[in-house]
């Protein structure tokens, strides 16, 4: 059925749907405010008590999350907005940042690649859209290991370089072939 509960120790609230006893179906957890009045923190799907299904929490007035829970963590799709600015759009796992996804900085910058333990991990590329350059390799926990970096809309980028990345080339492809067999 649906009904709300004030919890007396924390004064926390919540309203929704419950199934014996337990938070289940859609609901939303609020917490006292100072001063008076009440907070939303989440607002979603609940299963034996715990967020589950899709649902947004609010860590604080300008962090949340909003996508998909499994067992009270974040799991599957979602995006974080953080305090600073910046927004990751992305695969969760396990509470991180884990699979596919995407971390828009607030200058515009990016990466767009494979994420482990919450770090850049894997194949990716970072675009550095200030400076009109991307860089495309491997990170591992968060270092880039290898890769090349190239030019990338460095006429249309603000702060841009003061030189294109010159052409690389070898002299005599032939002889290094020749020397390597």
């Amino acid at each position: 059925g649906k009904g709300t509960q004030k919890w007396k120790a924390s004064n926390c609230i919540y309203d929704g749907d419950w199934k014996g006893g337990k938070r289940n179906g859609f609901g939303t957890y609020s917490i006292p405010k100072e001063g008076g009045g009440y907070q939303k923190q989440y607002s979603g799907g609940w299963k034996n008590d715990k967020r589950h299904g899709y649902g947004t929490h609010f860590y604080t007035d300008t962090e949340y999350y909003e996508g998909e829970w499994y067992a009270d963590k974040r799991s599957g799709w979602g995006r974080m907005y953080y305090a600073d600015g910046s927004i990751y759009e992305g695969e969760w796992f396990d509470d991180q940042r884990s699979g596919q996804g995407m971390l828009r900085l607030t200058n515009e910058n990016r990466y767009e690649g494979q994420w482990k333990n919450d770090q850049k991990n894997g194949a990716g590329k970072f675009y550095y859209l200030d400076k009109g350059q991307v860089h495309e390799g491997t990170w591992l926990n968060d270092v880039p290991k290898c890769g090349e970096m190239k030019d990338f809309g460095r006429e249309n980028a603000p702060d841009a370089t003061q030189y294109a990345i010159p052409q690389v080339e070898l002299a005599d492809s032939q002889q290094v072939l020749q020397e390597a067999s």
